[in-house]
């Protein structure tokens, strides 16, 4: 089986499917578009499939002699922005594929098309998970909360992303390291408690804005003072919310943010110290302090077992000068971490920036587009992966 050529060969239906689905994004878990048209897909191939996380898909390839399980993942769902990119494809809906969620479900049904077609020659199976809500819905979870992870249990799973998460990686090449990629994200809400009072009488009052003004500074110190600075770590309250009028000294303040880290020990101490702080600060002056951990993602960390297979594979479709270890990871999350905190597997990176098209821009950007010339190389490697480990 030639992987690459046969890649090669269904590289146009890959791009066309990437840009049938550019066209029509959908938010969160309600995909029904999306989803409708990505089972349409499967049908054509013949691979039967059963829906999760309301409109999420589950297939299943079967090989030709029992063996492991292996999962393929892609995300499926856009973002609430609205396009600007001028392409011919572009969204019309006020909603956008800016993240590349396009590109990975159009590569993974490649993938799907090249599986199946020598599905006789596995000793084993490949699952085929589209997941929906990776954008802050908890997806993944909601997936694993529907079986998407038995019948047959899995044994492993794969997932990549698209753009230019990582700037050391050129157009075409792949990012991957073995342990901590992306970090864990905690949100949480912080209600500070004073007393009202006019403002020319504060000594009457207990004032909340001044209180949570404390905490802020306070909260940004266990960053820059409590944790080992060789441990990644980042702070952010994003909202605050409080106040009645500019004379009126006020009795309630909000503040919403999250904290991320890569090490899930960090993760347990920020969580500790944040309520530890929060409380302290307030009654020191009068006031009260409820914190609520609102939940978030734990941290994407590949396993070194896995991760060394997977190169293995990845160097025999690209080159293995075309594969960049990762040395820094992200601050950024992503929900696959749900699955890979309860089986080994890898999430990688495939370069699609390219500056002399003119494809330099993030994602979650209005103008973010990928380069469709190296869109077949994600069918390739998947490919690759599943017949290295179970062919």
């Amino acid at each position: 089986m030639d992987i690459n050529k046969e890649a090669l060969e269904i590289h146009q239906d890959v791009i066309k499917w990437r840009r049938d689905l550019h066209r029509i994004p959908e938010i969160g878990l309600d995909l029904e578009q999306t989803s409708a048209y990505v089972r349409a897909r499967l049908d054509e191939m013949g691979i039967p499939h059963r829906q999760a996380a309301k409109t999420g898909i589950v297939a299943l390839i079967e090989g030709g002699e029992p063996g492991p399980t292996l999962a393929l993942r892609s995300d499926m769902d856009g973002l609430p922005i609205k396009e600007e990119t001028g392409l011919p494809f572009a969204s019309a809906n006020g909603s956008m594929h800016a993240c590349g969620h396009d590109a990975h479900m159009a590569m993974l049904l490649g993938a799907a098309e090249m599986i199946t077609k020598a599905r006789t020659r596995l000793k084993g199976n490949v699952k085929l998970l589209f997941q929906p809500g990776e954008e802050g819905y908890f997806g993944a979870a909601k997936m694993i909360e529907d079986g998407c992870l038995k019948n047959p249990a899995v044994d492993a799973v794969a997932g990549l992303h698209v753009g230019q998460i990582f700037p050391e990686l050129k157009t075409g090449q792949i990012g991957v390291c073995d342990g901590p990629i992306l970090a864990a994200a905690t949100k949480f809400e912080v209600t500070v408690k004073g007393e009202s009072t006019h403002g020319a009488l504060p000594h009457l009052g207990v004032d909340a804005i001044t209180v949570a003004s404390e905490i802020i500074m306070a909260l940004q110190r266990i960053i820059s003072r409590e944790m080992d600075p060789l441990h990644p770590a980042v702070l952010t309250i994003g909202q605050i919310r409080g106040g009645e009028a500019h004379n009126i000294i006020a009795s309630r303040v909000t503040l919403s943010g999250d904290f991320r880290t890569l090490y899930e020990a960090d993760r347990q101490f920020i969580s500790s110290r944040l309520d530890q702080i929060c409380s302290a600060t307030a009654e020191a002056n009068r006031a009260g302090a409820e914190v609520k951990m609102l939940g978030g993602y734990p941290p994407t960390v590949n396993d070194p077992g896995f991760t060394a297979r997977f190169v293995e594979s990845a160097s025999k479709v690209i080159g293995p000068e075309n594969i960049v270890e990762i040395k820094k990871p992200n601050m950024g999350t992503e929900d696959i971490s749900f699955y890979l905190e309860k089986i080994p597997g890898v999430f990688f990176v495939l370069g699609t920036g390219n500056e002399k098209k003119g494809i330099i821009y993030p994602h979650h950007n209005s103008r973010f587009d990928v380069d469709e010339d190296v869109l077949w190389i994600g069918p390739a490697v998947f490919t690759r992966l599943v017949f290295d480990y179970i062919g």
